[in-house]
């Protein structure tokens, strides 16, 4: 027979045995929860037991969260759950490995919905799927963090205002407004890389547009830490820098690839439409294999312009019409590096000063498939940080432009006083005009 002493060791590890059961059972139970209320979510946050936070209610009058390292914040259902903060704070600060699903963060315009803590070693793997917000979202390689993977599906920004962010990139005279979303690796040791994949993103409404720059991808420039991108693919985009006309040393962008980003495809399957003086609808410092935009790239600004390419493109392709308004307005440009091969379905441009097409760099192949047009005279055009007085001609290529082939099917016409449809300085191996009309006086 067993000793009391022995039958109570036995009971003790029975009833420890059971203990741990129930505490294994408790930890698996409390892995995933559900949140009705804000104390339950501010409560969830905290505790690191919680991997996933399911939202079941539309939650107001929140003060700033913080996600712990690996924790998923989604919503319990396919409605967007509403997550609406106090208006003088930011939203969901995101620390490693954290996923955002199906949520609808609001904050004040001016504030951030989702930004990064910049005192974590590493993003690990940051999932943004089939989230709305109004206020921006800012995600920087900056201080502490060194590493990270950035994954979007469905992120519909729509309404931003990022003019205070005093952080922007600077070069060729100018200044860049940070993007209504903002992925920025700012380390300057350049063997640090962040990865990213993003699809489905839009910012901003017909009419309503963020305010700053729209979609801002960028490194830290040509020397420093890169930002590598498989896939920026983008929906409508609308956006409006409210610079001031006249400023000489901002400009803002719809899509702006600045330096240090390094990007396989850009793809934009909307709209790409701005409202400033100084907006670019399309701009490229960066490097990109190929970008293709199927959808109306249009500015209604000052010193705007459709597409304008400082980096380096492989292949550029927009199917869709390229048409400004403004003074000094211009279609496309070439001002430093190269393109291999541009295709346009055709270029129009309404203001004094608004060059149609200005080629100032070598590139290969320029292909317009329906004329280039213009509808201006010689005005003031702000040109790498300096406003130049130049005429509205539809095809210009500078002194050191050059370009294997120049063809265009429709024709070139203008329509200012005195302004030439084609000026050429540089040099073109093959050029092949349909037709040249001059309208003016």
């Amino acid at each position: 027979m067993k000793s009391a002493i022995q039958q109570g060791i036995a009971g003790l590890l029975i009833y420890a045995s059971l203990a741990h059961g129930t505490l294994m059972a408790q930890t698996l139970q409390i892995s995933q929860i559900a949140v009705t209320s804000a104390e339950e979510l501010i409560a969830a946050t905290r505790n690191e037991k919680i991997n996933e936070i399911n939202v079941s209610a539309d939650l107001a009058d929140l003060s700033p969260l913080r996600l712990m390292p690996g924790q998923t914040l989604r919503s319990a259902s396919d409605r967007h759950a509403v997550l609406s903060f106090r208006p003088d704070v930011d939203g969901l600060e995101v620390t490693t490995d954290n996923s955002v699903l199906g949520l609808d963060v609001r904050v004040a315009p001016t504030h951030r919905a989702i930004w990064n803590d910049r005192t974590v070693d590493s993003l690990g793997t940051l999932v943004i799927r089939s989230v709305r917000t109004i206020g921006s979202v800012q995600i920087m390689a900056i201080d502490k963090v060194r590493s990270g993977r950035i994954e979007v599906d469905g992120l519909d920004i729509r309404f931003a205002d990022t003019r205070r962010q005093r952080e922007r990139p600077q070069e060729y005279g100018v200044s860049v407004l940070q993007g209504a979303f903002t992925l920025w690796n700012l380390q300057s040791d350049e063997k640090v890389a962040i990865s990213a994949d993003v699809v489905n993103l839009s910012a901003g409404l017909c009419r309503v547009p963020v305010l700053g720059t729209g979609i801002f991808v960028a490194g830290a420039g040509e020397k420093g830490g890169r930002l590598n991108v498989e896939r920026l693919e983008t929906k409508a985009v609308y956006t409006d820098g409210r610079i001031t006309p006249g400023t000489a040393d901002q400009i803002a962008g719809g899509i702006f690839v600045v330096y240090g980003a390094y990007v396989e495809s850009v793809r934009n399957l909307g709209s790409t439409v701005t409202y400033g003086a100084n907006d670019m609808a399309l701009d490229n410092w960066g490097s990109v294999d190929r970008w293709v935009s199927k959808g109306k790239v249009a500015t209604y600004g000052e010193s705007g312009v459709g597409f304008v390419n400082f980096g380096s493109i492989r292949d550029l392709c927009l199917l869709e019409p390229i048409e400004t308004f403004g003074q000094g307005a211009r279609g496309f440009n070439v001002y430093d590096g190269t393109i291999g091969n541009a295709e346009f379905d055709r270029i129009v441009t309404h203001g004094d000063g608004a060059v149609g097409v200005q080629i100032s760099q070598p590139i290969g192949t320029l292909v317009v498939r329906r004329g280039i047009e213009t509808f201006g005279g010689t005005g003031p055009s702000l040109v790498k940080g300096v406003v130049q007085n130049l005429s509205a001609t539809a095809l210009s290529v500078k002194l050191g432009g050059s370009a294997h082939l120049i063809s265009v099917d429709g024709n070139i016409e203008t329509h200012g006083h005195e302004v030439l449809p084609i000026e050429i300085f540089g040099s073109i191996g093959s050029l092949n005009i349909r037709g040249v009309s001059f309208h003016g006086s």
